[in-house]
């Protein structure tokens, strides 16, 4: 297995299918930081180290899933890149977009609010 970030998404996808309450995702930096993301903008609970793998509490309301999908943009093969123009917002503002910038990986939002573009990782509504 090589994309590690496809990887992550899918098995939290699968989970949110499934009305888990967590859900275990490879331990990478990248992963990490989307991760980090992820919590800022309260679309994951807590996410706790477990060796090589992170937990990763995921929220519900109203017995509904605050995720409905998670979509990878930029692969290996064909990485997406986009200027702060280019950054649109995701289901009317409803979803994110996470974008790997010269300042970490930041929302899309914020990245467009600081001036930056960059790789265009994954969207999720």
């Amino acid at each position: 297995m090589n994309d590690l970030i496809a990887d992550m998404l899918t098995r939290i996808q699968n989970a949110i299918m499934r009305k888990k309450e967590s859900v275990d995702v490879v331990k990478t930096n990248i992963n990490g930081e989307i991760l980090k993301v992820l919590k800022e903008e309260k679309m994951v609970g807590e996410y706790v180290e477990n060796g090589k793998s992170f937990e990763v509490t995921l929220l519900y309301e109203k017995n509904e899933p605050v995720i409905t999908h998670l979509e990878r943009v930029s692969k290996l093969g064909q990485r997406i890149y986009v200027s702060k123009k280019e950054i649109k917002p995701i289901m009317n503002g409803r979803g994110i977009s996470i974008i790997s910038t010269s300042k970490g990986v930041l929302s899309g939002a914020k990245a467009k609010s600081m001036d930056l573009g960059g790789e265009l990782i994954c969207k999720v509504w």
